[in-house]
């Protein structure tokens, strides 16, 4: 008899609700069979044979598709983020402030690596520092970060060269 060439409408309906949900979200394999139509007695033996590329090949791959099909469209360029950027600029000129979706885009950047989140672990507490102290500190900070402030950035990349007498990078000097 052999496998069947093309997908049948309940294997289509399938993994549709097993890549995209519903309403209520995303959906287990045997919630999934039985929104597709399955019998409510084998939803989860269906479930997993749909989705056993050995049984249903056509529907994994088609599952995979479907995969590549969300993914392409909830995709985060740096093109697309630069232009929604403007468009909710221009939209927040125009109609007054949409600080949410200007931070919900700042969160798609985020999520797509396009921005990069330092943070800066202090311990101890300044507060408790005598006067001579916060200035020793200071100047230790100063020493410490001399050659960061003194660098030159070239065409914005920061130019590094070995030094002899060390194997860490340091940055030209000006």
């Amino acid at each position: 008899m052999g496998l069947p060439k093309r997908l049948t409408e309940m294997q289509q309906r399938f993994a549709e609700f097993l890549v995209f949900g519903d309403e209520n979200g995303p959906m287990t394999k045997t919630e999934a069979a039985l929104r597709a139509g399955y019998s409510p007695k084998r939803a989860r033996q269906e479930g997993s044979e749909l989705t056993n590329p050995r049984l249903s090949p056509l529907v994994v791959k088609h599952i995979g598709e479907l995969k590549e099909e969300r993914l392409k469209k909830h995709e985060v360029t740096y093109e697309g983020h630069v232009a929604e950027l403007a468009r909710l600029r221009e939209a927040a000129l125009k109609k007054g402030s949409f600080s949410s979706a200007v931070n919900a885009e700042a969160n798609r950047g985020k999520a797509a690596g396009l921005y990069i989140d330092r943070k800066i672990i202090k311990t101890g507490k300044l507060e408790d520092l005598s006067e001579q102290e916060l200035e020793n500190k200071m100047k230790q900070i100063l020493s410490d970060y001399e050659p960061l402030l003194k660098a030159k950035t070239i065409e914005g990349d920061a130019a590094e060269v070995k030094s002899s007498e060390s194997s860490s990078p340091k940055l030209l000097e000006s």
